[in-house]
């Protein structure tokens, strides 16, 4: 449980990075796809999947933009 709760932290900075931007959003699901690692993804993307408490609305919406890893 350790590494996922360092997924959901890492991936609501990033969102948070964005947050200023108007496509926020999609760069953090950018950000995701171009520098973690597929099993990383998926991880967060099974997490979401099942309630995702703890990731914040941008980091949410990113994921779910990610689609299939």
């Amino acid at each position: 449980m350790q590494e996922l709760e360092r997924l959901v932290k890492m991936a609501n900075q990033i969102a948070d990075n964005f947050s200023l931007h108007d496509d926020a959003v999609e760069r953090t699901a950018d950000h995701l796809r171009r520098f973690w690692a597929p099993s990383m993804r998926g991880k967060l993307a099974d997490f979401e999947a099942a309630g995702g408490n703890g990731l914040n609305e941008a980091a949410r919406a990113a994921v779910q933009r990610l689609g299939p890893s």
